[in-house]
């Protein structure tokens, strides 16, 4: 599989005009990938600064890209209904043209939860209502009428050795962690390891890495230990150098 690779924008600190432009322009340049984080307030800078909802945004984003996929990294799972949720990205699904990923984390932002009244629980219960969940979402995709147009694959993202990466191994399509590649790399050996057990081919699962604006040098140090798809992280202002670093590695057949 040859290198694919994309950014995520931040929707904090931001406006929807510079979004749309971002989004617009990475899907000129030949982006991959496209994605916006879930949450509902900033992680980082001022706590109180401008901040958009992720899938509102997306239905934007799939109306005004033609060539990239596009995806949350990832969803928190506690938000949304998941019979609801696979309805939302399959209809975006066919908005986009078959383009989408259901990207989806077992949450762990506590302001979005007492915000906005969700139950934060502990990392053991989000984990075990992620479990719980995500055959519900499979079930719902292959319910819904129409179907999806694309492959919709369900990524989910994480690094949690016990329970993440064996849920990964049980129903993802693709999984997410970050760099750097010696992280990448230990994380994917047991990710391999579960799927083993489980009886999967660890091929199947599509591994993406978020990474740094100046990370980007040298793909070759994560495509030696596995990756298939590196996304760049980037707030605004949005400067799309770096992925246009990551393009020309991968147009070179890095």
């Amino acid at each position: 599989m040859s290198l694919k690779v994309g950014c995520q924008l931040h929707p904090q600190a931001t406006n929807v005009g510079a979004l749309r432009s971002a989004w617009q322009e990475a899907d000129a340049m030949g982006a991959d990938s496209i994605w916006v984080w879930d949450h509902f307030y900033p992680l980082y800078g001022n706590p109180d600064a401008e901040h958009f909802e992720a899938w509102t945004l997306l239905s934007a984003m799939a109306a005004d890209t033609r060539r990239a996929m596009l995806g949350t990294m990832v969803t928190g799972n506690s938000y949304r209904n998941p019979e609801l949720l696979a309805d939302m990205v399959r209809t975006l699904d066919h908005l986009s043209d078959g383009r989408m990923y259901l990207g989806v984390g077992a949450g762990w932002f506590e302001r979005d939860y007492e915000e906005y009244g969700y139950e934060f629980g502990t990392v053991g219960s989000r984990l075990r209502q992620l479990e719980a969940d995500l055959p519900r979402m499979r079930n719902r995709l292959d319910q819904l009428n129409p179907p999806p147009v694309g492959r919709l694959p369900i990524l989910i993202g994480g690094s949690g050795r016990k329970v993440t990466l064996r849920l990964v191994a049980e129903h993802a399509d693709a999984w997410n962690c970050f760099g750097p590649p010696e992280n990448v790399a230990e994380l994917s050996a047991i990710l391999d390891d579960w799927c083993a057990k489980v009886g999967r081919d660890p091929a199947e699962v599509e591994r993406t890495v978020c990474i740094a604006q100046d990370d980007v040098e040298d793909v070759g140090r994560y495509t030696d230990v596995g990756v298939d798809h590196l996304i760049v992280m980037t707030g605004d202002p949005f400067d799309l150098a770096p992925l246009q670093v990551l393009i020309d590695q991968r147009d070179a057949g890095a």
